[in-house]
């Protein structure tokens, strides 16, 4: 495994910990927690006294999140409290007539699920697609006349499963239907292109495998749909001509910033920017390729264990960070909470156990937790037996 000593360097993570939880909440890197600090010791000195800094700060984290995302420009790039907020600046904004139908599939995280059940009460369906085993033209085929919206993750939270995006992507720009991306288990763990896939939207919160803190998140909106999508925030942020305080013809900003109605989280920024510095510095192929060698060798490590079952499908078109595996005869519920007590940092999902590391988990980290699971499996069909 091709580990770099300076991605561990970044991580000083407690002796012992096997943290396979970045699906959930990431550990931040060494720099971000000293960009808080930086960030923290100047409020205590100087206060605010170089602000016009930290909005440099606010402009190039746009720039980076253009770049993950390749988006045309920074001016699609809203910087957000969280992925469900962003969704619900879709699902609110749309002028919805009655009838008018939107598809999710039926594996979807609560995030991208209820936003559209709170459009029923305006009349529009929603309709909530079986995958099965083929999962994008299981989605297609769902696809009517009334179809307005298809919303999907990139990834589901529960097994993995990567969706092609592209495909779908084609097909909604076929049918003029509105393509919107749950984006929040992809970006930062595999390269996502909003080009190439031909979203409308996308979105993912900073604190999974973006490595950053809970509280800001990533809105892309595409410039042809921008104003399409209601209004229902407003605030000194969003508008165009920003800073000119005692202006009262005000307009919403042509860019995404439309979308920020307020002050921005400054502190969060500093941390987002940081750790985005270091994905970037590795190159998102990179951090890719090395995360697949490391769901591929937990694969072959779990498959080796008596009654373990792995969940997620691992073909390579399919396979993402996450792997997700059940127990026969072992109740998974107090599994789990032992793991955690090892200090084997995961959670339940899917119908399993959910392990997600990242490129810099080590293999010995890895075999550390696999050897950690093992014995608490004997343990419990010890237990088990002797009842």
């Amino acid at each position: 495994m091709n580990l770099n000593e300076s991605w561990l360097d970044e991580f000083p993570q407690d002796t012992g910990l096997c943290y396979l939880n970045h699906a959930a909440v990431a550990p931040w890197p060494r720099r971000a927690a000293e960009a808080v600090s930086a960030f923290a010791h100047e409020n205590l000195q100087q206060g605010a006294r170089d602000y016009p800094r930290w909005s440099r700060t606010e402009r190039h984290l746009r720039e980076q999140l253009q770049t993950l995302l390749n988006s045309p420009s920074s001016n699609d790039i809203a910087l957000v409290k969280n992925t469900s907020e962003a969704l619900s600046f879709v699902a609110q904004g749309i002028a919805w007539d009655v009838g008018d139908e939107v598809l999710i599939s039926d594996q979807e995280f609560p995030s991208n699920r209820i936003p559209w059940e709170a459009l029923l009460e305006l009349g529009v369906t929603l309709r909530s697609v079986s995958l099965g085993s083929q999962p994008e033209q299981a989605l297609i085929n769902a696809m009517t006349e009334r179809t307005r919206l298809l919303s999907i993750s990139s990834v589901q939270y529960g097994t993995g499963l990567r969706m092609n995006l592209q495909l779908l992507g084609a097909a909604c720009r076929e049918r003029n239907i509105l393509f919107c991306v749950d984006a929040i288990q992809t970006l930062g763990a595999q390269p996502l292109d909003v080009q190439h896939i031909q979203c409308d939207f996308a979105m993912a919160d900073g604190h999974k495998w973006l490595l950053g803190p809970e509280g800001l998140g990533v809105f892309y909106c595409h410039a042809r749909v921008r104003e399409q999508l209601k209004l229902t925030q407003h605030g000194w942020h969003m508008v165009e001509a920003m800073g000119d305080y005692d202006r009262s013809d005000w307009r919403p900003a042509a860019s995404a910033r439309r979308f920020e109605p307020g002050s921005p989280n400054t502190l969060a920024q500093q941390a987002l920017s940081a750790s985005l510095s270091l994905l970037l510095d590795v190159g998102l192929e990179t951090v890719a390729s090395e995360l697949d060698k490391r769901i591929c060798l937990l694969a072959t490590l779990l498959s080796a264990l008596p009654g373990v079952t792995i969940l997620s499908d691992l073909s390579p078109e399919r396979r993402s960070g996450i792997i997700t595996f059940s127990v026969s005869g072992v109740d998974l519920k107090p599994l789990h909470r032992k793991l955690m007590d090892a200090g084997v940092i995961c959670a339940l999902r899917g119908g399993g156990i959910r392990w997600s590391p990242h490129f810099y988990s080590s293999e010995g980290n890895l075999k550390l937790a696999v050897s950690r699971l093992d014995t608490l499996i004997a343990e419990a069909r010890d237990n088990n037996a002797s009842r």
